[in-house]
């Protein structure tokens, strides 16, 4: 694959995505839309979880509220280096193909980091029962993954991270391989790079809500700049001061943010 198949104008990258453009679009209106006409349970995780249904029903519901969240918060920084693949794989055979491996790869990396988080929320809530101390301090819980977040933008593994995905040209030459196999393969590379840098922004989701748009906007944002925008480095350490002050705030003074997350209303109601 030459240099000049993966190099296009800053509009260009934008527009070289049609179908992942829609699903944000179509992603963002159902996430509002819920909030708008009260119905966040239908891509709420946490309410999915304590539904009566079997475990197996909410695991499925679950994941697919997941790909709404997905789609809303993390396809948009994926845009640049999908529109990449999309041009360079047009010359091989069987393109549409390899573009939906390029998507799935991406997506199975994603929806793995939210059913081990998802785990990891369902046995915080089960402690929480244990330990009646905790269930009664909820804000500790949510404070220190605010914290972990915002100590988490000072790290070098999230400055690699965050390279990797700000260079989508160099990460093509790389790693681009032909077929539907290929595509998966650097679909997934990307996502485990993506991951890498923005695992602890999307945790904050699971003790605020995922479909909090109070909390989903401005991440949703703020992993966009630090990945796309040409300054996006200098955003990286302010917000992780942000994040760590509203943690420790949080936990000295909880009642300016009364609502802490599905996770501790869930416990009081049970």
């Amino acid at each position: 694959m030459s240099t000049s198949s993966i190099t296009s104008t800053e509009s260009s990258v934008w527009r070289g995505a049609p179908v992942l453009i829609v699903a944000i679009g179509l992603a963002w209106l159902l996430a509002i839309g819920a909030e708008m006409t009260g119905e966040m349970q239908c891509v709420h995780h946490h309410q999915l979880v304590v539904d009566e249904g079997t475990v197996w029903a909410s695991l499925a519901l679950f994941l697919l509220a997941w790909q709404v969240h997905i789609a809303a918060m993390m396809l948009p920084s994926t845009l640049p280096m999908a529109s990449h693949f999309r041009r360079a794989s047009a010359g091989q055979p069987h393109p549409g193909l390899a573009r939906l491996g390029f998507l799935g790869g991406y997506l199975v990396v994603w929806t793995l980091f939210g059913v081990v988080a998802l785990l990891g929320d369902t046995l915080m809530q089960h402690a929480m029962l244990t330990w009646h101390w905790l269930l009664h301090r909820p804000e500790l819980f949510t404070g220190s993954v605010l914290i972990l977040a915002g100590g988490f933008q000072f790290s070098s593994l999230k400055d690699r991270c965050l390279d990797k995905c700000r260079q989508p040209r160099s990460f093509m030459l790389n790693h681009y391989r032909q077929g539907i196999v290929g595509g998966f393969a650097l679909g997934a590379r990307h996502g485990a790079f993506c991951v890498g840098c923005c695992w602890a922004l999307m945790l904050v989701m699971f003790v605020v809500g995922i479909a909090n748009l109070a909390w989903m906007a401005p991440l949703a944002v703020l992993m966009l700049v630090e990945k796309v925008a040409r300054h996006g480095q200098r955003i990286v350490r302010p917000a992780g001061v942000a994040l760590i002050l509203i943690g420790l705030l949080v936990i000295w003074d909880p009642t300016w943010m009364p609502n802490l997350g599905p996770s501790a209303t869930s416990m009081h109601a049970h």
